[in-house]
């Protein structure tokens, strides 16, 4: 498939030239300055973001008046588990 595009030509005249070298840098630098804009305000949103969660989170206390931590969850998962010898289990090749 071919799209009919208008020829691109490069201009022939030395100041033509520079001056469109110019604007193409300029046209880069400005979307390298908008890109870099865009980052920092979704990481300036992402700290305030992180800043509030902390904040609604509350700040627990560490240790109670006799220095031992409060209860937590235990780290431990505790359940029942089944051995399966692998002579009773079919050979997968």
């Amino acid at each position: 498939m071919h799209l009919p595009l208008p020829p691109t030509r490069r201009p022939r005249h030395p100041l033509l030239r520079a001056l469109s070298l110019l604007l193409g840098l300029a046209l880069a630098g400005l979307l390298l300055m908008f890109g870099l804009l865009v980052a920092a305000a979704l990481m300036i949103v992402a700290a305030l973001s992180l800043a509030a969660r902390q904040w609604k989170r509350g700040r627990a206390p560490a240790n109670d008046a006799a220095g031992t931590q409060f209860a937590r969850q235990p780290e431990v998962l505790e359940g029942e588990f089944v051995v399966i010898h692998p002579q009773n289990r079919p050979v997968a090749h």
